[in-house]
């Protein structure tokens, strides 16, 4: 709408300027005089204009015509395309400038100009592989998705163009929600133009969205083969697509097919806490337990995980506590002084009920890492050794508002997973878990450690302890009412 105001504003002010310059050109004394031979003539300023003006128009017919009749003699020797070709560049030149301001109208966010130029060019080109993708391009741009369809589809026509048509309608199916058919639409351009990295990528995410973990491997091996992916990167991908088949397996409960696949996960990533643990249950089945404790050892010298200690405690499931003790010595020489290692020495210690050597495990972390795990370790520690209820629940009151450590976090999205998923629940991003603690690991709680004596009551600090017993038995008697029975449940 402003630019077709715009043009007729141009115009006007062209017309206006051309009445000035010719009333100017008329009132304005003199003029040219021409002699030729015994004629003459004499043009007053205005004709002198005019007659230029048809000069120029006269030679440049002359130059076309020149053009034309060179064309016509080397037809007659023999060029037999000649006056074809003379035609042709005209309506070249013309298609290839409407074909530039299409490119320079999509560049510029002007969908319904870039359609408009795009099937100008069309028309002067006659070469749909080049305005096709233009107009369908800028036909998205003006959410017009039909008409943008329509043209992907003319693309699948040409087999030049096809790879690029199926690409378009795949986005499009992407957008709709259309998840099915946009699958069929990438394992078409996979098989089309396997090289595609684009095509890899999307096809993969795909497939992992529907489960299709052994499809799925053999497109990450495509990657590999076509080098769009590092040779390590595709092994741990591997051994994430494996774990995530060996899931599905065990949840189906099959037999033989799921210790397979687990074994193989943990043998193409040993480091990979699931496929250990997974490795570890499978061979515990097969009654192989030399082998699980093993597989867990390697991952834990990789990566102290709680969930490497659960299945390393499930081999010996009736064990006592001082022989568990004993044989967790095997995981606790490994990373010493690791938070991961003093929390499970100190909760091996709990479990012997010796708590002194549990508050000696536990150190320092209440101070350096005071995860709400610590917290609770540490309130098990000091009713162990016959601290008073309210210390208790002053180390369990700060558990609640203490940050929960090291979880399962998608790189992508920050998103907090209970367990570990090959595929973020939240973002779809494939293999984005990892383990570690979130950039902004708290409760939202109100007013955080300020509320604890609401909370218990006045207490002093849990981390210092009282230097005199009696700082804490000489506190006053609840007595023994329906409000002194309410207060002592708190």
């Amino acid at each position: 709408m402003i630019w077709s105001l715009l043009r007729i504003v141009i115009f006007v002010c062209l017309i206006a300027a051309l009445a000035l310059g010719a009333d100017y050109l008329l009132e304005t004394e003199g003029g040219v005089r021409i002699a030729f031979g015994n004629t003459e003539f004499t043009l007053t300023p205005l004709q002198t204009a005019i007659a230029a003006l048809i000069v120029v128009v006269l030679v440049w017919l002359g130059l076309k015509l020149a053009g034309f009749l060179a064309a016509c003699i080397r037809f007659l020797a023999g060029d037999e395309t000649a006056i074809s070709r003379w035609f042709n560049r005209n309506r070249e030149r013309r298609g290839f400038e409407a074909l530039s301001e299409s490119v320079m109208a999509l560049a510029s966010g002007e969908g319904r100009t870039a359609i408009t130029m795009a099937n100008r060019a069309e028309r002067y080109l006659g070469r749909p592989d080049l305005t096709n993708l233009i107009a369908a391009q800028a036909a998205e741009m003006a959410g017009d998705s039909k008409k943008a369809e329509q043209v992907y589809k003319q693309l699948l026509s040409d087999e030049k163009t096809r790879f690029v048509g199926v690409r378009g309608l795949m986005h499009q199916k992407l957008a709709e929600g259309d998840v099915d058919t946009a699958l069929k639409l990438a394992e078409k351009a996979f098989a089309i133009k396997p090289r595609h990295v684009e095509t890899q990528d999307t096809l993969l995410r795909l497939q992992a969205d529907k489960h299709d973990w052994q499809a799925a491997r053999k497109t990450l091996g495509a990657k590999l083969k076509h080098g769009s992916m590092p040779r390590d990167l595709h092994r741990r991908r591997d051994a994430v697509l494996a774990l995530a088949e060996a899931k599905d397996v065990f949840d189906s409960t099959k037999g033989i097919e799921a210790r397979e696949a687990a074994i193989e996960a943990n043998r193409l990533s040993p480091d990979l806490v699931p496929a250990a643990v997974l490795a570890a249950r499978s061979y515990m089945e097969d009654g192989k337990l030399r082998y699980a404790t093993r597989v867990l050892k390697k991952a834990w010298e990789a990566t102290p995980h709680p969930d490497i200690a659960s299945a390393f405690a499930a081999l010996a499931p009736d064990e006592t506590p001082l022989q568990r003790r004993a044989r967790f010595q095997q995981l606790l020489s490994a990373h010493i002084g690791a938070p991961e290692v003093k929390m499970m020495s100190a909760e091996l210690d709990i479990a012997a009920e010796d708590f002194p050597s549990a508050r000696r495990a536990i150190g320092d972390l209440a101070e350096t890492n005071p995860t709400a795990r610590v917290m609770t370790i540490m309130a098990a520690i000091a009713r162990g050794e016959g601290a008073d209820d309210v210390v208790v629940r002053g180390w369990l009151a700060r558990a609640l508002t203490a940050p929960r450590g090291p979880q399962w976090v998608c790189e992508n999205c920050s998103t907090i997973a209970a367990a570990w998923e090959p595929v973020c629940s939240n973002c779809g991003a494939f293999d984005g878990l990892v383990w570690t603690t979130p950039k902004a690991d708290s409760v939202a709680m109100p007013g955080g450690d300020q509320m604890l004596p609401m909370i218990v009551g006045s207490v002093p600090d849990p981390v210092a302890e009282p230097e005199d017993e009696a700082e804490i038995i000489d506190a006053e008697p609840v007595e023994d009412t329906e409000e002194g029975s309410a207060q002592k449940a708190v």
